[in-house]
């Protein structure tokens, strides 16, 4: 009786075990699929004015405008809230929606009088 029991309990463990890996490859699974893809991506292109423009992405240093100029930022699609600052100027804050390809945005800072 007890060789059946532990047969009963050895098949509970077997199937709870099968269940856990099956949760467990569904959230990795789901973590893989979930991150963006080439087709998915945005990249976001900066002209701006002074040259020594720096890009902030949600109050992270991205790059500087000159650099973004000649190599896109590659960025999940979607809203973004977005920096510009350079010193002698006024910062300017955007709130962007980046959609599938390239997007441009042209700024230009005022400087900040004497």
């Amino acid at each position: 009786m007890s060789g059946t029991r532990s047969g009963s309990s050895g098949r509970q463990l077997g199937v709870i075990g099968l269940g856990a890996a099956i949760a467990l490859s569904c959230a990795l699974g789901q973590a893989c699929t979930g991150a963006p893809t080439q087709a998915r991506m945005a990249y976001l292109k900066v002209l701006a004015e002074p040259a020594n423009v720096t890009v902030y992405l949600e109050d992270r240093f991205i790059g500087s405008a000159h650099l973004l100029q000649k190599q896109p930022k590659p960025l999940p699609t979607g809203v973004k809230y977005l920096t510009f600052k350079a010193p002698g100027y006024f910062p300017h804050d955007l709130r962007l929606s980046l959609p599938q390809g390239e997007t441009t945005v042209k700024i230009k800072l005022r400087p900040i009088p004497p």
